[in-house]
């Protein structure tokens, strides 16, 4: 068997094994990483060798972590990044190169419809009628999109939002609220199948799904860097954040919301978590602009959305791709029958 994990922002490890009688066997490690002192590879080939199949990570990376001599340098790579890859290895999980990929960048639609072609494409994807999928979302409304387990009165401010022209609405995810204005952000979803994230923690998954954005920012000058769980975060503080929604049919929806532009005093006006958040990270004023995508590389946010459209197709050769006309209908239907309503809206007061 056979396995591999690239560390986010890290290096490529690599697996070879055996199972017999339910236990692991002549297990192999390599990659590019750098290791000292050398024998130390032996040591980690020794911990693993006769673990039971049904090992975790957790139990793969202890046995390894116990097994390493003292003051053994590992760099590039931890415990866990090894053992993430024995257990894709045991599950026989596939890389990104393994599938064909699609991006979608088409005509703006309204913050519900993004929100509903989430939930389609994902659905799609995991019964496997829609290759995996990169969409980078356009929208023509101001919108607070709250996390699927968020409190409506507890995160937006309904004076502030109808002052500054924001609807609000509730995706199918979890994780904190994102101030959608007009070319403000960066948005972005990942449809896959669960077999791509196969033998991860949910944790891991996160940084592994979003390693291709580390390496576009970087493209563009920012030091990019991911922060668990879901941050993506620059020298100068967050960027943006990551949320997933895994489906009963294997259908895996990531996506995630990056700055471009944002009035911080509007932000602490129309949510109210807002007003905290920025306290907490220690922005003196709240009219600060949170800019970092803008004012870190100098560029229009089409020629961000271009340079990360560029990074993705360059990694995995994906092509270019549309929704179709059956996806947009199931779409708008689904926005009539869920993302539209009082009860979806207010599921949680």
């Amino acid at each position: 068997m056979h396995g591999e994990y690239k560390v986010p922002g890290g290096k490529l490890v690599v697996v070879d094994l055996e199972e017999r009688e339910g236990r692991i066997h002549g297990f192999h490690l390599a990659g590019d990483f750098f290791l000292e002192p050398d024998d130390a590879l032996d040591d980690i080939d020794q911990a693993v060798n006769g673990l039971p199949v049904e090992s975790d990570v957790p139990t793969i990376a202890a046995a390894i972590r116990a097994a390493l001599p003292e003051g053994a340098q590992l760099l590039g790579f931890t415990p866990e990044s090894v053992a993430t890859a024995v257990r894709r290895a045991l599950v026989t999980a596939p890389g990104w190169a393994d599938f064909e990929w699609e991006v979608v960048h088409d005509r703006p639609v309204s913050p519900r419809m993004n929100l509903a072609l989430d939930e389609v494409l994902t659905t799609r994807v995991g019964a496997g009628l829609r290759t995996p999928t990169l969409r980078l979302w356009e929208w023509n409304e101001n919108a607070v999109v709250i996390g699927s387990f968020q409190s409506l009165r507890n995160e937006v401010d309904p004076a502030g939002a109808g002052k500054h022209g924001f609807d609000v609405v509730r995706r199918i995810s979890g994780g904190g609220a994102m101030m959608m204005a007009a070319n403000s952000i960066v948005t972005y979803s990942l449809y896959v199948p669960a077999s791509l994230v196969a033998g991860m923690t949910f944790a891991d998954s996160y940084a592994f799904l979003d390693d291709w954005v580390l390496q576009a920012l970087r493209s563009l000058g920012i030091d990019a860097v991911y922060q668990p769980l879901n941050d993506i975060a620059g020298p100068h503080g967050k960027i943006g954040g990551a949320a997933q929604k895994r489906l009963a049919n294997g259908g895996v929806l990531h996506h995630a919301t990056l700055s471009y532009d944002m009035d911080g005093q509007v932000l602490t006006e129309v949510l109210r978590i807002g007003r905290e958040k920025l306290s907490d990270k220690g922005t003196v004023s709240a009219a600060k602009r949170v800019d970092p995508l803008r004012s870190q590389t100098g560029l229009a946010r089409d020629q961000v959305i271009d340079r990360f459209i560029q990074t993705f197709t360059t990694l995995y050769g994906a092509t270019e791709g549309h929704i179709t006309d059956d996806e947009y209908a199931e779409a708008e239907a689904l926005v009539e029958s869920k993302f539209a309503t009082d009860a979806w809206l207010q599921r949680v007061p």
